[in-house]
């Protein structure tokens, strides 16, 4: 249906347009609020229209949708849809820290199909596809199996008091990264209490499925697709051992904050 070479192809050469942007690596990118709190740079819009032209060029046949292009609601006709950040993390990408990754999947019938991470900054390419594993690097990768729930590794700046029985550990300004930080079992457990858009997760939470991780909102509840409305209240990544406790855990707070 797709050659997955070529898609790799433009998954690595996105990550190098970012790339020939980043103030980490001594260029000079400009960055403004779309909204108070929400950066955009000029690497967000270039790698968004080389994806759009190369990805549509690849699969005519899918839908679109980006955190840089307008929602168009034809694509809910689609059961194919590419699901693109072209640049997920760009607070870390304009300060010149390399927690960022431009993320890609393809959803199919509301569910990721294949999914890709292009991190340059950290050398790390990420990928998965449906049934078929994840890789990080081209290597097979197994999420982390932690049973118990205390010490749990978490990508947090700072505990709440609540969970000062977890312990934190680097945190990518990319929630992509932070999730893919559990499929290669640098982490434990990753979790949101936020309204969220599709974009953000739907590469990485594959990944992170394929390695053996569990996935769901913060509610547990199953991640879909392709919506009307294209977001979800939280997501959940772990250690399957301890993605019920992490529900238990997180249910009231979910409740109250997603209202």
């Amino acid at each position: 249906m797709i050659d997955r070479n070529r898609l790799t192809e433009i998954a690595r050469e996105a990550g190098r347009i970012a790339h020939s942007r980043w103030p980490g690596a001594g260029h000079r990118v400009e960055s403004w609020d779309k909204s108070p709190g929400n950066p955009v740079c000029e690497a967000d819009l270039e790698v968004d229209a080389f994806l759009r032209r190369e990805l549509g060029a690849l699969l005519p046949a899918a839908g679109w949708l980006s955190e840089e292009t307008a929602d168009d609601p034809a694509r809910l006709k689609n059961d194919l849809l590419w699901l693109v950040d072209p640049v997920d993390g760009t607070r870390d990408f304009v300060r010149g820290r390399p927690g960022w990754a431009v993320s890609i999947a393809l959803i199919s019938a509301g569910k990721p199909l294949i999914g890709l991470l292009s991190a340059p900054a950290r050398g790390e390419e990420w990928c998965a596809v449906a049934g078929q594993g994840a890789t990080l690097n081209d290597a097979p990768i197994s999420a982390s199996s932690r049973a118990q729930f205390p010490g749990a590794r978490v990508p947090i700046d700072q505990l709440p008091k609540a969970d000062s029985d977890l312990v934190a550990v680097e945190k990518p300004n990319s929630i992509a990264l932070r999730i893919a930080m559990v499929a290669d079992d640098r982490a434990d457990l990753v979790a949101t209490l936020r309204w969220g858009f599709e974009w953000d997760v739907a590469a990485a939470t594959l990944i992170a499925r394929e390695a053996g991780a569990e996935v769901s909102d913060a509610f547990g509840r199953p991640l879909a697709y392709n919506k009307r409305d294209p977001r979800d209240f939280g997501v959940l990544a772990c250690s399957r051992k301890i993605h019920g406790e992490a529900v238990s855990r997180l249910a009231k707070r979910a409740e109250s904050l997603s209202r």
